[in-house]
């Protein structure tokens, strides 16, 4: 309970973490130095050394009190309080003791006077700088004694306080700009990482500790692998559709030329085979759709909703919320689109498509009144060459299972994903790509 707490106070960058590790061990020993530097230094000591002129106090005033009259006992006073670096004199009138305020020593010197000598009346240390002013009671009236502050506590101790935090202080600020140049690789390294899950390649050279470097260097030789393997499977894949386009050329002229009434279940089927083969070019090429840029997805999604309305379908645009550009590989993003409105139209009479925000993501939809996906399939649905006739319209035809597949591999490009739901207004299938802001 209290981690969970504790958690949502957290900084969510490393740096910010970092930060956290670095000043509250500092800060806590700045605290506990200073609380003990106050009780060693602005009690114990102060005290020690205000007991000491207590007693010297205590001698002077005896001899005061010893004498016959006020000059001798002003004299006999001073003949002990001058080798002692301290003033003594009579008061004509009472004295008024001021506050001591934020004077931390002053307090202990106030009270330890008043715990060893009797007699005291007041103990003034503001009104002359530098001077403790005792006005204590005695047999010819109230004596005062001037007393160098240096004599009672420590000078200026708040300088130790001072330096101590200004060390600190610098200390930190040296310690954050290395912490920040240790950072710095990191950030560079999750750039890298997260332009590649969106489909860019950027630029990235290992650096900084170790341990970042060999993390550098086994994210390097991954997307190179991960590339590696996209090209290998884009080049078998383009390598068996176009091998294959050439005995079908040969079947459709064959069967072109025979006057067999079988012809035109034999023409299907071979028009079938060069739509599979077609899927599957645009599932090898769909890796390599254009280069990201920064443009409005509105006119695109425009532009999609025309192609098919041309084509014959029913397809409408519903809610076209006002978006700032976003990242987008154009020729991709359109054949995602594509693809959805095309299964759209497949498996309903009608389609709709809408453009909605929130405050990270952009959403496009594209929603139908066919018999939808059940929930348990939809998972099964996104993978490649997965037909899932038998829970969508048996008469719409059949196909290959790319183009859920293809519109999920663009989408996680733009580092977005697809993401398949029941239509509340049309009943049949609503998939939106969701892509970040």
């Amino acid at each position: 309970m209290i981690g969970q707490f504790l958690k949502q106070f957290m900084p969510r960058s490393l740096f910010g973490r970092a930060t956290l590790i670095l000043l509250v061990p500092v800060g806590t020993i700045l605290l506990v130095m200073s609380i003990v530097f106050i009780q060693r230094l602005y009690e114990d000591v102060t005290r020690q050394m205000t007991e000491g002129v207590a007693n010297e106090i205590v001698l002077i005033l005896s001899r005061v009190d010893a004498s016959e009259t006020p000059e001798s006992a002003l004299i006999a006073a001073r003949e002990i309080a001058a080798p002692l670096g301290l003033e003594v004199s009579f008061l004509d009138r009472p004295s008024v003791e001021p506050r001591v305020g934020l004077d931390l020593s002053g307090r202990t010197v106030t009270a330890t006077l008043r715990e060893q000598v009797a007699g005291i009346d007041t103990v003034d240390l503001t009104s002359r700088k530098g001077f403790a002013l005792i006005a204590i009671n005695s047999v010819h009236g109230a004596v005062l004694l001037e007393i160098p502050r240096t004599r009672l506590s420590a000078r200026n101790p708040h300088q130790f306080l001072v330096l101590i935090g200004v060390t600190s202080a610098l200390m930190v600020m040296i310690a954050l700009l290395y912490l920040r140049g240790q950072v710095r690789p990191i950030r560079r390294l999750a750039a890298a990482a997260s332009a590649f899950g969106k489909g860019r390649s950027v630029a990235f050279r290992p650096a900084g500790a170790a341990e970042v470097r060999e993390a550098g260097n086994a994210f390097i030789q991954m997307r190179d692998r991960i590339e590696h393997q996209i090209e290998q499977r884009t080049l078998l894949l383009s390598g068996v559709s176009h091998d294959l386009r050439t005995p079908l050329t040969r079947l459709r002229l064959a069967i072109s030329m025979s006057d067999s009434p079988e012809n035109d279940d034999m023409v299907r089927d071979v028009d079938e085979m060069q739509q599979m083969l077609d899927a599957f070019l645009d599932f090898a090429r769909s890796e390599s759709l254009g280069e990201p840029e920064r443009i409005d997805p509105t006119p695109l999604i425009h532009d999609a909703v025309n192609k098919a309305v041309r084509a014959g379908g029913a397809v409408s645009l519903g809610e076209m919320a006002k978006t700032d550009p976003i990242t987008l590989r154009a020729p991709a993003f359109d054949r995602a689109i594509g693809n959805l409105i095309g299964n759209a139209i497949k498996y309903g009479s009608k389609a709709r498509v809408s453009l909605t925000l929130s405050e990270q993501f952009v959403s496009i939809s594209v929603e139908d009144d066919g018999p939808g996906i059940p929930s348990e399939l939809r998972e099964a649905a996104l993978k490649p060459f997965t037909r899932l006739d038998q829970s969508r319209n048996q008469d719409a035809g059949s196909g290959v299972g790319l183009g859920l597949a293809i519109a999920g591999d663009i989408a996680r490009q733009h580092g977005g994903s697809i993401v398949l739901s029941d239509s509340a207004d049309l009943g049949g299938l609503h998939a939106a790509i969701v892509l970040p802001r």
